[in-house]
């Protein structure tokens, strides 16, 4: 990891007054949580819950209002 970076993030939070810390740590972490892919076995047993819980689409259905 970019070590410049990692010091601006920690001066920027040193910054923030403690009632905010908060707030701010819901924002990292959703936002790891947005751009991380997920593994291997997550994709897997999310797909297999999916269609074992019914949430599944016909395949003829699957380009229905996809913009060309």
């Amino acid at each position: 990891m970019n070590a410049a970076y990692l010091e601006k993030i920690e001066q920027e939070v040193k910054q923030m007054p403690p009632e905010y810390l908060p707030a701010l740590f819901n924002i990292i972490h959703t936002f790891r949580k947005s751009v991380q892919l997920n593994t291997a076995k997550q994709s897997f047993q999310q797909g297999l819950q999916e269609a074992l819980s019914g949430e599944t689409q016909a395949i003829e259905t699957l380009w229905d209002n996809m913009e060309t």
